[in-house]
């Protein structure tokens, strides 16, 4: 597998604007040749959709919801960041780029990272064109907060629903361009196999959810944006239906797997109840702004939190990390609030929350300017839980919610396979080792309004004399009959367990094994685990109904057994990289005082994997990491 980043030469600061000023291009009267496939709807899927239609392409966009507006984008809420330094507090594009390559861990490209950064203020000019309803000054100004890991106010929020918000903006931009007739949208379509032809990515191979007709779609060129694959760990805050079939069938079709075992745990979700539930719900990180996290000085404390006083609070992350306090960075808090509730500390009915109090920014600002800032967050707290937020502490935990991991792309953001471009969360490129927040809203819109309509130009600029694609083609039939034979394969085992209950079992092993903490003694045996499991699942996986029909639980089925492949490869990506760093923890390199310890002259490159075959051990590849503007230094926040 060559791994070739293609990142421009000279300053870092002048590398995008070199690559747009050098890049090819494609006329106007030829981009209406070529046809473009984007599967995915979100909002990387629909910003790039959108774009790439108006610039006069021809687009199919796919997605398995009823309508884009349904896909996962819209539970973001607390923001999206951008380096527009309107509070006059030292930030800038430098700054930005640098707090994201450290929050990394500085383990990501310089040159993606500061594009990102770059192209930022960009997007919240774009958003308030769209109608984005961003929070506002009393004067009329673009409000900001902070987020974890940084010392500067640089997010832009619609309350909690930003990511809805932005979402609504770049669906309306799409459906403009569906009414012109330049986007044929495919609701209640899953791509279920990538078609590739003479080494490049044609079209793929997509199931009708509503009928369960088998559709073959060709085009000069696919784009995933399928979002990520946190939803394996069963438990998250992803929705039921996100999943990582899309680039986990590219991958087995040639498309390097970078950084598997990068998952991100948020620290501000609400706790599990109890064994029926099926996914678990976010709490803005916004929240830290004002709430303060503790947990009681005293082990399983059985008093209610008003009945503590304040000497007998243990406020750990204003302790352990005073620089940025209840802001630290999402994998230091969590291993934070982990430790606490291990050792004994955790609160509520299963002893497995810390606090979140906002009586301290009651007591300062008064209910209403809080009831301003987070009221819909608030009354989403006490419809779930039955608690007033305002009158006690929420009550938060550690839940699986973002993967850094994804499709190895170049700079470009085109995968390992010639055509197959690969944006927003499904691809690895911008985050390191560890998201910060409200970067997720950014990477997609940034994807696919600013950078792939280049990238993607400069791909086809090459492809104008290939012609039609045709469905027709002998690869699009082998791809069609694989996808074909794996789901009769799924509907005649006729065992006597659900997908479901496949996928509760390998969430707790890969929570357990591949979590918030790792060793190697762990790993080894979740890779044991997980190749019996997968036996298991093939010889006595139950689904219901057949395939030419409505079938969620073939649906399920699908995703299970990609997930159950994925998570080897995950266990290998942790077993293999024997170093901490981000949200990759190994409990074997920890500092005296328990953080994470890089070890960066063995390890300072990003693992991409490619698909030996089944049951076969993946084959390890390695992108060295250059850093000409930043040299990694120790990652402390205290």
């Amino acid at each position: 597998m060559k791994l070739d980043a293609k990142i421009p030469e000279g300053p870092l600061q002048e590398k995008w604007s070199r690559y747009k000023a050098t890049c090819r291009l494609v006329s106007p009267n030829n981009k209406k040749k070529l046809d473009i496939i984007v599967v995915g709807a979100g909002l990387a899927g629909s910003s790039a959709a959108a774009s790439l239609a108006e610039m006069g392409y021809r687009v199919k966009s796919f997605c398995f919801q009823d309508s884009p507006r349904r896909a996962h984008s819209v539970a973001a809420q607390g923001g999206v960041n951008a380096s527009k330094n309107y509070h006059n507090d030292g930030d800038s594009a430098f700054r930005m780029f640098y707090d994201t390559l450290k929050g990394g861990d500085f383990r990501a490209r310089e040159a993606n990272v500061y594009r990102l950064a770059e192209c930022s203020a960009n997007l919240i000019d774009q958003a308030v064109a769209q109608g984005v309803p961003f929070a506002r000054e009393y004067g009329g100004y673009l409000a900001n907060r902070s987020f974890g890991g940084v010392q500067v106010s640089r997010t832009f929020y619609a309350r909690g629903q930003t990511g809805q918000q932005l979402l609504l903006g770049a669906y309306s931009a799409l459906s403009r361009q569906v009414a012109e007739g330049n986007v044929q949208l495919f609701s209640r379509h899953e791509m279920l196999g990538l078609v590739v032809i003479d080494g490049k990515a044609r079209g793929i191979i997509a199931r009708n959810l509503d009928t369960g007709a088998i559709e073959r779609h060709a085009a000069h060129t696919v784009v995933l944006a399928t979002g990520g694959y946190g939803k394996i760990y069963y438990l998250s805050t992803l929705a039921m239906g996100c999943n990582g079939s899309a680039i986990w069938r590219a991958h087995k079709k040639g498309a390097g797997f970078a950084a598997a075992s990068w998952t991100q745990i948020h620290p501000t979700c609400l706790p599990q109840s109890g064994a029926y539930q099926s996914k678990l719900t976010l709490m803005s990180e916004s929240l830290r702004n004002d709430g303060r996290i503790w947990v009681p000085k005293k082990a399983n404390d059985p008093r209610p939190p008003g009945e503590i006083p304040e000497e007998e609070r243990d406020y750990y992350l204003e302790r352990r990390y005073p620089a940025f306090g209840n802001l630290a960075p999402r994998d230091i808090a969590s291993r934070a609030a982990k430790e606490r509730i291990d050792a004994g500390f955790g609160v509520g009915a299963q002893r497995n929350a810390v606090y979140l109090d906002f009586a301290h920014a009651i007591r300062e600002y008064g209910i209403e300017t809080i009831r301003e800032r987070y009221g819909n967050l608030f009354r989403m707290y006490e419809k779930i839980t039955g608690h007033n937020a305002y009158e006690r502490p929420m009550m938060i935990s550690p839940a699986a919610h973002f993967s850094m991991g994804g499709l190895w792309v170049d700079y470009e953001l085109m995968t390992t396979i010639p055509g197959l471009f690969a944006i927003g969360e499904c691809n690895f490129s911008d985050h390191g080792a560890n998201r910060l927040g409200a970067n997720s809203l950014l990477q997609a819109c940034v994807d696919g309004y600013f950078i792939l309509p280049y990238t993607i130009g400069n791909y086809l600029a090459g492809e104008l004399g290939t012609g039609k694609i045709s469905p027709e083609a002998p690869e699009f039939e082998t791809a069609e009959r694989e996808v074909r034979d794996q789901l009769g394969r799924l509907l005649t085992i006729q065992g006597n367990r659900t997908a479901t209950d496949y996928h509760k079992e390998l969430g707790a092993l890969l929570y357990d094994k591949c979590g918030v903490l790792r060793t190697r003694e762990g790993l080894r045996q979740a890779i044991d685990d997980i190749r019996a499991l997968r036996a298991d699942f093939w010889q006595n996986l139950k689904v219901p109904g057949g395939a030419e029909q409505v079938n969620s639980e073939l649906e399920k089925a699908g995703r299970v057994a990609d997930y159950l492949e994925l998570a080897e490869v995950m266990c290998y990506d942790a077993l293999t990289r024997e170093e901490s760093c981000g949200a990759h923890f190994r409990e074997e390199h920890q500092t005296a005082d328990g953080e994470a310890q890089r070890r960066d002259d063995q390890f300072q490159f990003v693992s991409v994997w490619a698909y030996a075959g089944p049951e076969e051990e993946p084959e390890l590849h390695r992108e060295g990491l250059v850093f000409e503007t930043i040299q990694p230094s120790v990652r402390s926040y205290k």
